[in-house]
């Protein structure tokens, strides 16, 4: 299936039903009265995020989404079908906006979570409503209002724990591979990935993480070059990223010092938030290094390069240092969330101690019921 993380739709509503001034003509029954009932409710359009979704291929084609509108009322008190709802399932990790404000409309981050899109129009009320003691023979009725409609665009962002820099042909896809569920494209050329893959990378039985990666970077990607620009976007969910090093390029006259400076560079330009996040170094293809070079090269290139950070050295193609690389990765991955579930158990708490404050006369009061 062709890999789409962006789109535009224009969702409509559909109309509430007319109500309808109608009266009774039973027999035996001169003076039945009114019994014109309400008219239908349009259709609403939701959207529903499903993990089982990867891509928003279906509309970069299905543009426009429609519902029913209601149906109009009738006497002897019928009132109109309300119209059924659509559900547009997207992939988890989606983000909803106005294409002209930027306004973020929702951010499909949870499976099977719901979020109304466009809002069905009211029925309007029949004339069974404006009967009273001084009007027996209401003639009033009213039209249903309209349903919402309104320009999207989709945006696919994926849900990920750890994302994957690097220049092509850095060796990613092989890391990805070796470490999880995760099959992508591999070659001795460079591009070989097109679209970003995820993964699960299981520690244990019931220790795992989602690792990202997306087509590798080139100097210029910042302003459009390559192909890794399209895809930066789905770094931006993820806790820490990767910076994956070919120590061992196939030609001589590439320093690799070069081209990993050139990817921080890239980042920065990018997005400043996406660059301030925790980066780890990784260095790769030690295994096509002679023993007696590793460690000079490994020295040499730290130091060049001025990185202060964690450092590991691996070999994606035999494993070689994997292993250490994802326990220590877990690691940091779960005191990550225990650092933010201690945060959101805080502002709950902070939350209630506020409310509980409150006096039962203070104005506030009446907007927190």
């Amino acid at each position: 299936m062709k890999f789409i993380d962006e789109a535009k739709i224009e969702v409509i509503a559909g109309d509430g039903g007319n109500g309808v001034a109608s009266f009774c003509r039973e027999k035996f029954r001169p003076f039945g009265g009114p019994d014109g009932g309400d008219g239908g409710k349009g259709g609403s359009i939701f959207a529903v995020a499903d993990r089982n979704i990867n891509t928003l291929v279906d509309y970069r084609y299905a543009k426009l989404h429609r519902a029913k509108d209601g149906e109009n009322g009738r006497g002897s008190d019928c009132y109109g079908k309300g119209a059924e709802d659509v559900f547009l399932r997207m992939p988890v990790g989606t983000l909803i906006s106005d294409p002209n404000s930027g306004e973020i409309i929702a951010d499909l981050t949870e499976h099977e979570q719901v979020v109304l899109l466009a809002k069905g129009g009211e029925g309007g009320w029949g004339n069974i409503h404006f009967k009273s003691s001084t009007n027996r023979a209401p003639r009033q009725k009213t039209d249903g209002k309209p349903g919402e409609q309104r320009e999207l665009k989709l945006e696919l962002k994926v849900l990920a724990d750890v994302g994957l820099l690097g220049m092509p042909n850095a060796g990613k896809s092989t890391f990805i591979t070796a470490v999880s569920n995760a099959r992508p494209k591999i070659a001795d050329y460079p591009f070989t990935t097109l679209h970003p893959n995820l993964g699960v990378v299981r520690v244990s039985h019931e220790r795992s993480f989602v690792i990202a990666d997306i087509p590798g970077l080139i100097e210029g990607a910042a302003e459009g070059a390559g192909l890794g620009h399209q895809f930066l976007r789905h770094l931006q969910r993820t806790t820490l990223l990767l910076h994956i090093v070919d120590l061992a390029p196939f030609d001589d006259a590439v320093d690799p010092v070069k081209e990993a400076k050139a990817i921080v560079k890239e980042l920065k330009k990018y997005d400043e938030e996406l660059h301030a996040k925790p980066r780890w170094l990784v260095l790769n293809k030690l295994d096509m290094v002679p023993g007696d070079e590793r460690a000079k090269r490994v020295k040499d290139f730290v130091k060049r390069f001025a990185w202060k950070g964690p450092v590991f050295e691996i070999s994606a193609l035999t494993r070689d240092g994997c292993e250490d690389l994802i326990n220590a990765i877990y690691e940091f991955i779960a005191e990550q969330r225990q650092k933010e579930h201690r945060a959101a158990e805080t502002r709950v708490v902070e939350e209630a101690r506020s409310i509980a404050s409150i006096e039962p006369d203070d104005p506030r009061f009446k907007s927190i019921e």
